[in-house]
């Protein structure tokens, strides 16, 4: 027998991943892994969205250097070169204060690539 409790879990395991977190978010479940995770979801689709949601990441957190990446990846995809730049830098500070060597390293590709000029 399926409890009143099971259908509701059966219909949030139905839901896209994106509708999950809103849902979470919007029961009051805010936390930097949620807003990372909302972040991920909407990067491809609505950068501009992703980047709100990976700014919160890392208002809650400012060490979350994934997050930090991210939010750099978003305000690119969104045209905002200057936001990408400085979400990057301040991804390689946080990285490097964890010992995060790998993620500082990818960070520092990305603001290469970003301060590279055209042509």
């Amino acid at each position: 027998m399926v409890s009143a409790g099971g259908a509701a879990h059966d219909t949030v395991i139905a839901m896209d991943p994106a509708a999950r977190f809103e849902a979470l978010l919007a029961s009051g479940k805010d936390s930097a892994l949620l807003r990372f995770s909302l972040g991920m979801q909407y990067l491809k689709s609505e950068p501009a969205r992703a980047a709100a949601h990976l700014r919160s990441a890392v208002e809650q957190d400012k060490g979350y250097s994934a997050a930090w990446k991210l939010l750099g990846r978003a305000l690119e995809a969104t045209g905002d070169a200057a936001g990408a730049a400085q979400a990057y830098e301040s991804g390689i500070a946080a990285a490097e204060a964890k010992g995060d060597k790998q993620a500082a390293r990818e960070m520092g590709v990305f603001l290469k690539r970003l301060r590279k000029p055209a042509g």
